[in-house]
């Protein structure tokens, strides 16, 4: 008997050293979980398991009464959540196309089945890609360490006491984000959008049309009067994080991560993970192209629910009451622990 379990043992052993790792597809994962929504602190709650305390919101990452980082957490999907992901969907898909040159046959979008979407890029050139090549891309897509004044400019201007130096901000990758989103935002500004930004110097509004016109595209940031280099650097780190996609980004980095299989349920709602075209992006409507259950009633004692859409219904507000509902709304609900069968 031990002879025959050291050679099971052995046979394991040579095989597992056999294996190697040949390759994962590139994924990105964009969850309304990550991306701050004012419906947020409307239908989403935890609670510490530690401590009890409870609020409405994004989770936070530890208890702000006992520093406990375990959660119960309730959190819905809405109109909002998936408007705001499939935003981030968009940033993401331009940086693909127009950085990274791929080819909108060469990446594939899905709605999650929860309240997000992942975009898989699954072609040969990218699935040898190391954990830290694929950091590199999402540093890239979340424009981590984006440093808007190069070396030499620094240089400069630490050998200088003026702030009148020159930075160019050339016509591709971030700098060409950077300027046009430094001339859309200041174009269409207000005084209170520029107040939102912590900006307060009248002469960005009293000079907009010579900013957008000339200042920014020649690179000549010293013509605006009373505007110093601070302020320049102020706009960019907002349009940087405005620009910048809101991924998970350890998704993309885990090359041994596994992705939910289109088609398959998604166990917090029920509904499907679905492909689309991306051309389709801003048309699709999860709760309804991505329902799975579209017949029958079940009843139901429903603790608490928002009102929501499923399968081309609106439903609810419900609170402690027993309804008979479209199964996909029925399953919806007992997925997110907000109802239970009746008999």
């Amino acid at each position: 008997m031990f002879t025959t379990v050291a050679l099971t043992m052995k046979t394991l052993i040579l095989t597992w050293i056999k294996k190697g790792w040949i390759g994962s597809d590139l994924v990105f994962d964009i969850d309304a979980d990550h991306i701050p929504t004012t419906c947020n602190k409307i239908h989403d709650e935890f609670k510490c398991q530690k401590c009890g305390f409870q609020g409405r919101g994004i989770t936070p990452e530890s208890c702000p009464c006992c520093e406990g980082t375990k959660f119960e957490t309730k959190i819905w999907a809405c109109d909002l959540c998936i408007q705001s992901a499939r935003e981030e969907v968009f940033k993401l898909i331009d940086m693909l196309e127009n950085d990274f040159g791929f080819s909108s046959d060469e990446y594939s979008v899905y709605f999650s089945g929860h309240r997000g979407f992942h975009v898989h890029i699954e072609n040969e050139t990218v699935r040898s890609l190391d954990a830290m090549a694929r950091k590199e891309i999402v540093d890239y897509v979340t424009g981590l360490g984006l440093a808007v004044l190069d070396k030499e400019t620094k240089e400069k201007k630490s050998k200088s006491k003026t702030s009148n130096n020159k930075f160019m901000l050339h016509d591709f990758g971030w700098n060409r984000r950077l300027k046009l989103g430094m001339q859309n935002f200041l174009h269409d500004a207000s005084g209170e959008d520029l107040k939102e930004v912590g900006l307060r110097n009248k002469a960005l509004l009293e000079r907009k049309d010579t900013i957008v016109e000339r200042a920014i595209p020649e690179g000549r940031w010293d013509m605006i009067f009373g505007v110093n280099d601070q302020t320049w650097l102020k706009l960019a780190e907002y349009i940087r994080e405005n620009q910048a996609a809101k991924i998970d980004t350890v998704v993309t980095t885990d090359i041994h991560r596994l992705i939910r299989m289109n088609g398959t349920l998604h166990g917090k709602t029920g509904l499907k993970k679905v492909q689309f075209p991306a051309s389709a992006l801003h048309d699709f409507d999860p709760f309804v192209g991505a329902v799975a259950f579209k017949k029958g009633a079940v009843k139901v004692l429903v603790s608490d629910a928002p009102e929501f859409r499923v399968g081309g219904e609106t439903l609810g507000p419900y609170k402690n009451q027993t309804v008979t509902l479209p199964t996909a709304a029925a399953v919806m609900l007992i997925c997110k622990r907000r109802a239970e069968v009746v008999p």
